[in-house]
């Protein structure tokens, strides 16, 4: 998980990285929003190629001037961008289709409306060669994200920029490997196996979700964005430098709000005390034993996060509903 030095060429990163922001992702889409209300078309920037750049600029790494045709950084990391900006909503009560900055539907003038968020990153693996190539031939999957930091409050003025990294051929990032093995001789080939002529749809990864999490993806760039919609001011709030190493750097740790109940009872019970104690509380530490007596609810509670350490004791569970894996590993200082 040790980039590799030589080919870190771009220097001034945070500034460029600002600059980049505002030149093809915020001004665009500020022209955007301005001539959708003129022909109320979607203002959605897609951020395919911007987020390209921004990777190049984050890692410090050139592409190779291959498009999508080749690696898309120069030490043979892949690239996925989704965004959950502009995202087209839709009214809930004659489901006419509403754009993000409307407050009303325009056909029924309703204020009920259903906000989209469900953007994700795909992964398409067609053959064993494509399956062989992502788990062993790329370097790291580098993901990119723009979204709302404050979806939840209908804050739709404030954006988010973030970027993980996950290095398949890593103990740490092994379960990356497994959902994508899974995908494809489970549910790409059972379905192109029923419909022949028919290419079953990629891999959905889904930011915040389980799958996320259990692969112990590294953040290595956030941002926000206040003022969005009028005057952009970037913030830079979390960057790792290019050379870093980053099996020295934790993982994004895991909401509680994301397990099962029977998850959080698995944890309670095979996790040790010392490794249950650094995720609670620390004043409760001490009241450890009576913990484990609570009620599910109660112990979900308590838990700041879920670290690297308890997520090793969680089976693998897919959305779907392929095999899982119970496997621990040891977490490697290299």
């Amino acid at each position: 998980m040790q980039p590799n030095n030589k080919f870190i060429t771009i220097s001034d990163n945070r500034n460029k990285i600002q600059q980049l922001l505002r030149e093809l992702v915020l001004q665009p889409r500020l022209n955007a929003i301005k001539w959708s209300t003129i022909t109320k078309q979607t203002p959605n920037i897609k951020i395919g190629y911007p987020g390209q750049h921004l990777a190049s600029l984050i890692t410090g790494m050139e592409g190779e001037r291959t498009g999508a045709r080749g690696n898309d950084l120069i030490d043979g990391s892949e690239v996925k961008s989704c965004s959950r900006i502009d995202q087209l909503d839709s009214c809930k009560e004659c489901g006419a289709p509403v754009a993000r900055l409307e407050e009303e539907c325009s056909n029924c003038e309703s204020k009920n409306i259903a906000r989209k968020n469900d953007s994700k990153w795909l992964f398409g693996v067609r053959n064993e060669d494509d399956l062989s190539f992502l788990i062993h031939g790329v370097k790291r999957i580098f993901l990119i994200i723009g979204d709302y930091s404050n979806f939840d409050e209908r804050d739709f003025n404030t954006l988010r920029f973030q970027a993980f990294e996950i290095w398949p051929e890593s103990e740490r990032n092994s379960r990356f490997a497994e959902i994508m093995t899974n995908y494809y001789r489970k549910i790409y080939l059972a379905h192109k196996k029923k419909s022949p002529t028919k290419n079953p749809a990629p891999k959905n990864f889904w930011p915040y979700q389980y799958q996320f999490y259990v692969c112990n993806p590294i953040q290595t760039f956030s941002c926000i964005v206040e003022n969005a919609n009028l005057d952009p001011q970037i913030k830079i709030i979390h960057y790792v430098d290019p050379a870093e190493d980053r099996s020295k750097l934790p993982s994004v740790v895991m909401p509680p709000s994301v397990l099962s109940d029977q998850e959080i009872k698995l944890i309670f019970r095979k996790a040790k005390d010392e490794e249950i104690a650094k995720m609670i509380k620390p004043e409760l530490s001490p009241q450890l034993g009576k913990i484990k007596n609570l009620s599910v609810p109660d112990k979900r509670a308590l838990l700041i996060g879920v670290d690297e350490t308890l997520r090793s004791y969680l089976p693998l569970r897919d959305t779907d509903r392929i095999a899982t894996s119970t496997r621990k590993y040891a977490r490697r200082s290299n």
